[in-house]
């Protein structure tokens, strides 16, 4: 048996890892790269494997990162069935359809704007009708049933407490009479939380694919971060500020809106000061899956169902409303009196989250509150870190609101709730290979997982090909690179200041020659110049300022001038 990783393996996005036999291919996930312009370019680039060949998909959940590229599988040439849970088929068809949508509308945007520079159109990265061919391939199964794939491999799904539907993957594979097992971890959730269980702990396993997100970092308690939320929530709403939150549609929107659901109904004291505070879910996909959601109680943990039962619901309240439409969305940001608003994207890279940042960033009133995790190279990952000016639809905007990041409210398991599931195994597995994790996070956890277990995990960097029985690299992208120590780290920085510094002096040399003559020669000699230093900036594998999916790079704006 073979493994490639073929996604996830160079960051968190784009999981896709295929597993082959003399007789057999089959894909855990196949996801959607997500974050800044060059790694989005990613989706379009071949699959480094014939799709035509794929016998099926097993489907860990339904986030983006983990299926949003199975309609461009199908649209390539697979005609296989997608395994996944029932409640992840629900989610499925919420997003695919969405994600297809979303690629239509960027592709009418950019061809409209090729027409007027006389480029040629761009096609979609797949459209609706693939999304619709895809889910038509959709086979639902329940957690913990077992299912033949093949005659020589079968799978169980069992709950990985992340989102909906979520599930850590089981295959046994038989060769030669020799069976095998492989553990796909997919995202693993974090125990003791509302609405899902826990993840389930797995005792046996040949060979384990891992997650690590979170693989050297620590998240505060969720309580102390729900605490965190309501005291910047009333602090906001006491000096007439809004309080926007991105949050990812499916799993962080609906845990939200249960936690405002307990505080609205469980703290009377605040009624003067929140009574007409209301909240709002700003997303027609988030405003979906929750209603998928309240239909997938079954899979719920027994607080939720118990609380259900009771007659009430934890994803409704009085306060609790849903935008039905872009009027009513833009509408938000016309009405003055303060107000809590939940919108997607959770990393802020498309969606009516980017109106509300434009709209609410300049004001220090407000206060934007991160709850999941931002990929390097997103606008939400630039806020986080603190930038003081971004870019929305073509336009500066000056960061003045209060920045918050609750990682209490994170999805995914921290170190310690990886180490916790890892540490259920009773037999060493014979491999541990990790992934879904930025390169300094995957080196980090290997390291507490050897000084924990003794283990001494794989990590996977780029798009690698295994031979699990004698444990041979098969194939190996050009893309990986060994770990930068602290020096090396600080003299990119370092070099990479002073590129975007004579980035910003030619530039604003250009600008000041835009009213007076300038020879077409000298134009292109700038503009030579700004091309060549951002290629050294993308060669440095930095970008030149924040990044921002609607900003024009410095040689168009130079160009331009």
């Amino acid at each position: 048996m073979k493994v490639k990783f073929c996604g996830a393996s160079i960051g968190v996005t784009g999981s896709c890892h295929l597993i082959s036999t003399d007789k057999h291919q089959i894909l855990f996930d196949c996801g959607q790269f997500q974050g800044g312009r060059e790694t989005e370019k990613m989706n379009e680039e071949p699959f480094p494997f014939d799709p035509t060949e794929i016998e099926c998909v097993v489907l860990s959940h339904a986030h983006i990162d983990h299926c949003g590229r199975l309609p461009l599988l199908v649209k390539r040439g697979f005609k296989g069935a997608i395994y996944c849970t029932d409640a992840t088929a629900d989610l499925l068809d919420v997003m695919l359809k969405d994600s297809a949508y979303i690629h239509e509308k960027d592709a009418e945007w950019q061809t409209r704007r090729n027409a007027r520079i006389g480029k040629p159109p761009v096609e979609p990265l797949y459209t609706i009708r693939d999304a619709e061919a895809a889910l038509r391939l959709v086979k639902p199964i329940l957690y913990d049933q077992l299912i033949a794939l093949n005659d020589d491999m079968k799978i169980v799904f069992n709950d990985a407490g992340h989102i909906l539907g979520s599930a850590i993957i089981e295959l046994w594979t038989t060769e030669e009479d020799k069976t095998s097992k492989l553990v796909f971890s997919g995202d693993l959730g974090v125990p003791n939380r509302p609405i899902l269980r826990d993840p389930t702990k797995i005792k046996k396993a040949d060979y384990v694919i891992m997650e690590t997100t979170y693989g050297n970092r620590l998240h505060e308690k969720n309580a102390t971060s729900i605490d965190e939320l309501i005291q910047i929530v009333l602090k906001t709403i006491k000096r007439g500020g809004n309080v926007i939150i991105p949050s990812f549609a499916v799993g962080r929107t609906q845990e939200l809106i249960y936690q405002f659901n307990m505080f609205y109904e469980h703290h009377p004291e605040y009624a003067d000061i929140l009574g007409n505070v209301n909240v709002y879910i700003d997303s027609p996909m988030a405003m979906t899956a929750t209603e998928v959601f309240k239909k997938n109680a079954q899979v719920f943990d027994e607080e939720t169902k118990n609380y259900i039962l009771s007659g009430d619901h934890p994803l409704d309240f009085p306060n609790l409303k849903f935008t039905r439409n872009t009027a009513d969305s833009q509408m938000l940001n016309v009405d003055k009196h303060p107000k809590i608003i939940i919108s997607a994207s959770g990393m802020c890279e498309a969606g009516r989250i980017r109106h509300h940042l434009k709209h609410n960033l300049w004001d220090s009133r407000n206060s934007i509150v991160f709850v999941g995790y931002q990929a390097e190279g997103t606008l939400g990952r630039s806020l986080v870190e603190g930038a003081k000016e971004v870019r929305l639809f073509n336009e500066p905007i000056l960061v003045q609101a209060e920045i918050h990041n609750l990682e209490g409210f994170s999805g995914h398991a921290d170190q310690a709730g990886l180490l916790d599931w890892l540490g259920g195994f009773q037999v060493k597995p014979k491999e541990i290979f990790l992934v879904h994790g930025e390169l300094q996070s995957k080196i980090d956890f290997a390291a507490k997982v050897k000084e924990v277990y003794g283990y001494d995990p794989i990590v996977v960097n780029g798009n690698t090909e295994y031979e699990l029985e004698t444990g041979e690299i098969l194939s190996q992208d050009a893309v990986i690179q060994d770990a930068l120590d602290d020096e090396d780290v600080e003299k990119l920085k370092t070099k990479l200041e002073n590129i975007e510094g004579e980035l910003e002096d030619i530039l604003a040399s250009t600008r000041g020659v835009m009213s007076k003559k300038i020879s077409p020669t000298r134009l292109q000699e700038i503009n030579n110049m700004v091309l060549e230093l951002e290629k050294a900036s993308v060669n440095l594998g930095a970008t030149i300022t924040a990044e921002d999916r609607d900003k024009t790079p410095l040689s168009e704006q130079a160009a331009q001038a």
